[in-house]
């Protein structure tokens, strides 16, 4: 390699000076770990803000244009879902009830529920079940719990448990696992459509959304002219999904609190690296003097100092992602409610801060270095 001798050159003055070493990789791992830590926050509480999408899986969901998120729909008229059930490239559409309530236990306290109605002929978006029969949803009185980390908050039911939800008589009939969990910290429960807006008060609509399946991919651009013409809104899983984050990164305090926080992050970690860096250099900087006067040339002494920089930054964003990764296993697996998840996102925004760290941090290293002169650091 043609530059290979003045790096190995580089890679001693660097790791030999091991208390500034140190200090360049622990003020980059912290710097990492906050910024990736954080951004996991923000990417846990999205996934579970998406877990209504991700559990019942429709293709298109038709909403009021004023809902925002799955949890606060804004009911639906009961023509919609015949004038959707009409359209040219609809293979079907069903009805979908969410709502919430409370339950009365049997030892007498009350919790908070959601309730999920499903299409009462086709059960389109049902759970997979652990235990118990699908059909048996169609019992008097059943619901299916789903057992999540909210599970414990009804007194761990088994089938057959049985409650009290708006004095009417509820039971248990199977117990369900789903994708993803919730982020408002209520149990949820499954039943028919009709069973829900009959247990639970409503408005003269009950419709909370309209589950479509086009025909193919190619309908789903007239299913939504045809939905907007009603004055509603057609949307795919996807642009559901990216219309929840939008509420919480620009219409919530938790997407500024989030970039704020990684945004010190990077500060904290451009300032510690970036003078600590500098500081090496200076303290480094008759070697540098000493490399200029024996033929190392300008271009040499630039690709030595950015090696130095990439090499600490890199080495720091590995020790980073390494311990954050250990924190939220260890926070997981004792913290059945914690949210945070590592995505490729966030890992490519904190390797993307750490590119600019560095690259900071060597544009002042080798502005020193260029205009130091040999003959001034020999006659010192």
């Amino acid at each position: 390699m043609k530059y290979s001798g003045i790096l190995r050159i580089g890679f001693k003055l660097l790791v030999n000076d091991k208390a500034k070493f140190s200090a360049l990789l622990i003020g980059i791992t912290f710097a990492v770990f906050l910024m990736v830590q954080m951004t996991s926050m923000f990417a846990g509480i999205l996934n579970r803000a998406y877990s209504t999408v991700t559990n019942i899986g429709a293709n298109i969901w038709i909403i009021d244009p004023a809902v925002n998120i799955p949890t606060s729909s804004i009911p639906l008229p009961d023509y919609l879902l015949d004038a959707v059930r009409s359209m040219d490239g609809v293979s079907y559409a069903v009805p979908l009830f969410i709502g919430g309530a409370q339950l009365k236990l049997n030892d007498g306290t009350n919790q908070s529920v959601s309730v999920i109605g499903l299409d009462d002929n086709s059960l389109f978006g049902r759970p997979e079940l652990e235990q118990g029969n699908i059909l048996d949803i169609y019992a008097d009185n059943s619901f299916i719990v789903v057992d999540d980390t909210e599970f414990p908050k009804l007194e761990n039911p088994k089938i057959g448990t049985t409650f009290e939800l708006n004095d009417y008589r509820g039971v248990i009939s199977g117990i369900a696992k789903v994708n993803a969990n919730g982020l408002n910290g209520v149990p949820t429960l499954y039943t028919t459509y009709h069973r829900a807006i009959q247990y639970i008060p409503t408005t003269r609509f009950t419709i909370s959304y309209v589950l479509v399946q086009a025909k193919n991919d190619a309908a789903i651009a007239s299913i939504k002219k045809n939905v907007a013409k009603l004055g509603y809104v057609a949307l795919t899983k996807d642009e559901f999904n990216q219309r929840i984050a939008d509420f919480y990164i620009f219409q919530t305090g938790i997407g500024t609190n989030i970039l704020l926080m990684t945004v010190i992050s990077f500060i904290v970690g451009l300032s510690i690296s970036g003078q600590t860096f500098y500081t090496f250099i200076l303290e480094n900087i008759d070697k540098f003097g000493a490399l200029k006067a024996i033929g190392a040339k300008g271009r040499e002494l630039v690709y030595m100092i950015l090696f130095m920089a990439t090499f600490t930054s890199l080495t720091g964003y590995g020790l980073g992602i390494g311990l954050v990764t250990m924190v939220i296993s260890i926070a997981r697996a004792n913290v059945p409610n914690y949210a945070a998840m590592i995505t490729f996102w966030n890992l490519g925004l904190a390797f993307g801060m750490v590119v600019l760290i560095a690259g900071i941090s060597s544009y002042f290293g080798v502005r020193k270095v260029l205009k130091i002169e040999p003959f001034d650091i020999f006659r010192g």
